[in-house]
C-alpha cells in the first residue's frame, strides 16, 4: 500500500493499492474541509483500505491545521471509532 496522497486538482485523497485507486471527495471552504464521500473500488473492498485512506487523510486534516465535516457516513462511522481524530471535527 503507498501513502495517501491529496490530488489538489481533483478535490480528492488517494491511495493506490495493486494498481487500484480508493479516494475520498472533499470540499475545502477556508480552513474548514468537507469529506463528502469515500470510494473503495470492488476489489479492495474488506481490505481495511478506506480506513488506512480516511486515517491518512486525516492526518494530513491535522497537519494543515484544518477542521472536518465529516459528511461522508464512512467517515462519521470511522471517527465515531476513533475518538483521538474527534478533535478535528468542527463543532
Amino acid at each position: 500500500m503507498s501513502a495517501v496522497t491529496d490530488n489538489k486538482s481533483h478535490h480528492r485523497f488517494e491511495l493506490e493499492v495493486d494498481g487500484h485507486v480508493a479516494t475520498e471527495h472533499y470540499k475545502l471552504d477556508g480552513n474548514v474541509i468537507t469529506f463528502e464521500h469515500t470510494e473503495v473500488p470492488t476489489e479492495l473492498g474488506g481490505k481495511g483500505v478506506g480506513s488506512k485512506l480516511v486515517q491518512g487523510a486525516l492526518d494530513q486534516v491535522r497537519a494543515a491545521g484544518l477542521k472536518l465535516i465529516p459528511q461522508c457516513p464512512f467517515v462519521k462511522a470511522w471517527i465515531n471509532k476513533h475518538p483521538d481524530y474527534q478533535d478535528l471535527v468542527k463543532v
